[in-house]
């Protein structure tokens, strides 16, 4: 309070009580006590009963409290709590103090009790189905008609894997091009991928929607599937491959020295794109066989181009062209025109001649430059059974690319047939590290034929070995003796020899080569070397085995053979006066390669005449017969490969030449 002073110090309160004086009527105070205070509070006085005071005797009962007086306008205080009873008396209220108030009715009590037990119960309604499914996906759940529900995860995992994944990664059919294809799900990258699958499924603590939806009804999930583009998009690169029509192009081919024309036509091929939409849909749904999406293939080449091409080509074969250079002069003839003239697109419909120059040289272009100018390719001569390297060297040649353009721009527009020949430094085709890195080192095919001494054929056939004596071929790449050779010609050196032509012998430049194609058709053949093109005799020659033999002719019948491993292959020839060797040297692939020749079948005897013609020659008689020749290829220890040919021979009569008889008279 604001105008309160400092409180003194408490002292006894009776004190300050002045003590009543004797004789005036009062009371003599007892005990000392207060002014006001009545000694009743010990018991009545002068009484008979009164009950003695002492430490034993009871208190007298209290008279009802009385309101403490308050002055008029005191501020109004927060009553103290009532005293306790005293001695065990029962308390007694003051008339100022409220009523308690009454008890609430039965009824009122028991609704909030009721809640609360409900309350509890939905509680533990839900905490404990929850508690349940807490370690476990939640009951009812389905992946594609799958039950994973109640499950732990690793469980889950393995009944998908068990249930669902076969369905899901089953083979697909689809149909291309009419033409029906299976397609694996691992071909087109397809698996489950179970993780992501059950990653969409409730688990975990489930809240109380999840709850009651476990306890009522299912839960639906997709299952996830991986599919990887990049795989799949090999395999229907595959399926284009494989059923692809292609549009075909216009072209013109020779077949001999008669050019062929081919007419353009649209083809059918495979919508890439759209055929892996579909593969990948087809995998996710119902697996049904699937028709890809083709679309139309149209060729660039015009039926009118054809046309103009064919006119081109029969113009291109009416003669040779000459080759000049300083004085010196070669041919390339009409049939190396036709080998090695083609016509190829110009983009825009139109076909244009394109003429390979370095293939058709490659027999002439020593009449152009001196041998000691020309280049020379790395090789290996054979020294008492061992190779020696023999370097390459730069040289100059005949420009071949620019010979290439000006043979086709004659062709083209019908210009002059004499085309004079730059000379270009040349690099040789095969270098000494090249050559040293193409694993040579042992042989791995010969054969070797005889023939009689001394006969105009037996140069020719030597001259052929010769040419072709230390020849690389790399891996991949296809000999042909017509290729490397070229045509035979008195230029190079052959000699006109005998020689079957159509059934009957004849005198040919380069007869007798047949021996030499025959003898390096058997070292590759059991060098395990690809079988590209050989053509039997019409009759057999018993010198050669039967079918296993090759004849050649410029510029229409070839030996060829592919090196189809990974090494290079070095062919070395050796010839006598009566035997021809061709040997070939790389790394052995194989362990061994065998011939198996069946017997003779559908014999026909040969038949004798006589020929009186001026320009008869004796031909010795021959057999017809048809036989089979089996390759069998072995590598360690186990068969590889076995490939069967059958060859026909025809009848070859023997023939007599006979005088003509004369008409002369006597």
């Amino acid at each position: 309070m604001a105008n309160a002073r400092p409180m003194d110090p408490p002292t006894d309160p009776f004190a300050s009580v002045p003590t009543p004086k004797p004789g005036k009527g009062r009371k003599p105070r007892v005990g000392g006590l207060p002014p006001g205070v009545s000694p009743d509070i010990y018991g009545p006085t002068g009484r008979q009963d009164q009950r003695p005071v002492g430490p034993t005797a009871l208190p007298p009962v209290a008279p009802p409290p009385q309101p403490w007086p308050m002055a008029e306008g005191q501020q109004d205080y927060e009553p103290a709590p009532p005293p306790p009873p005293v001695f065990g008396l029962q308390e007694r209220r003051s008339f100022a103090e409220p009523p308690p108030p009454p008890a609430p009715p039965r009824r009122g009590r028991l609704l909030p009790a009721i809640a609360v037990v409900i309350a509890v119960l939905l509680v533990l309604a839900y905490v404990v189905p929850a508690v349940i499914m807490s370690d476990s996906v939640l009951p009812g759940t389905r992946v594609d008609g799958v039950d994973i529900g109640g499950l732990t995860v690793t469980e889950a995992a393995d009944r998908l894997r068990d249930e669902l994944a076969p369905k899901i990664e089953r083979p697909l059919q689809v149909e291309v091009n009419g033409r029906k294809e299976t397609v694996e799900s691992d071909e087109a990258g397809v698996e489950l991928n179970v993780v992501g699958t059950i990653e969409q499924a409730p688990s975990g603590f489930p809240s109380p929607i999840e709850v009651w939806r476990a306890l009522t009804g299912t839960t639906t999930i997709e299952p996830k599937v991986t599919i990887e583009s990049a795989q799949l998009a090999r395999t229907v690169e595959g399926l284009a491959a494989k059923y692809d029509q292609k549009a075909r192009e216009g072209r013109v081919a020779f077949k001999g020295l008669q050019p062929v024309t081919v007419a353009p036509r649209e083809g059918r091929v495979l919508d890439q794109a759209a055929a892996a939409k579909l593969i990948s849909e087809a995998f996710l749904g119902s697996h049904g066989t699937v028709t890809l999406p083709v679309k139309i293939d149209e060729p660039t080449t015009k039926p009118a181009a054809v046309k103009a091409a064919a006119a081109t080509a029969t113009s291109a074969l009416s003669g040779p062209i000459t080759l000049t250079r300083d004085g010196k002069q070669a041919q390339i003839p009409v049939a190396a025109i036709a080998a090695n003239l083609t016509f190829v697109s110009d983009g825009e419909g139109g076909l244009e001649p394109r003429f390979d120059a370095r293939q058709a040289i490659a027999g002439i272009e020593g009449q152009l430059i001196d041998a000691a100018q020309a280049p020379r390719d790395a090789t290996y001569d054979v020294v008492d059974g061992r190779l020696k390297l023999v370097s390459a060297r730069k040289g100059k040649g005949v420009d071949d690319k620019k010979l290439a353009v000006d043979v086709a721009e004659a062709l083209k527009t019908g210009g002059s047939r004499t085309i004079p020949v730059d000379l270009a430094v040349v690099a040789p085709r095969m270098t000494d590290s090249e050559l040293r890195g193409m694993g040579i080192k042992e042989k791995v095919g010969s054969f070797a034929t005889q023939h009689p001494c001394c006969a105009a054929r037996v140069t020719n056939i030597q001259l052929m070995a010769r040419t072709l004596d230390g020849y690389i071929v790399k891996p991949g790449e296809t000999f042909s003796i017509n290729g490397i050779v070229g045509e035979r010609t008195t230029a190079k050196g052959y000699v006109p020899a005998g020689q079957i032509v159509a059934g009957k012998m004849e005198d040919g430049v380069g007869g007798g080569v047949s021996q030499f194609a025959t003898t390096m058709y058997n070292a590759a053949y059991f060098g395990g070397f690809e079988d590209v093109e050989h053509m039997a005799h019409m009759y057999w020659i018993s010198r050669y085995p039967p079918g296993r033999e090759a004849t050649v002719f410029w510029p229409t019948v070839d030996l060829k053979w592919k090196n189809d491993s990974p090494y290079g292959v070095l062919v070395k020839t050796s010839y006598t006066g009566t035997s021809i060797t061709v040997t070939l040297w790389s790394t052995k692939r194989y362990d061994k390669v065998e011939s198996v020749t069946s017997p003779k079948r559908n014999h026909v005897a040969f038949t004798r005449k006589e020929d009186d013609s001026p320009g008869c020659k004796p031909q010795e008689a021959h057999d017809g017969f048809t036989i089979d020749v089996t390759r069998v290829i072995t590598k360690d220890g186990v068969e590889v490969k076995r490939e069967r040919k059958t060859t026909t021979y025809r009848m070859g009569p023997q023939v007599t030449c006979v005088k003509p008889p004369t008409d002369d008279l006597e």
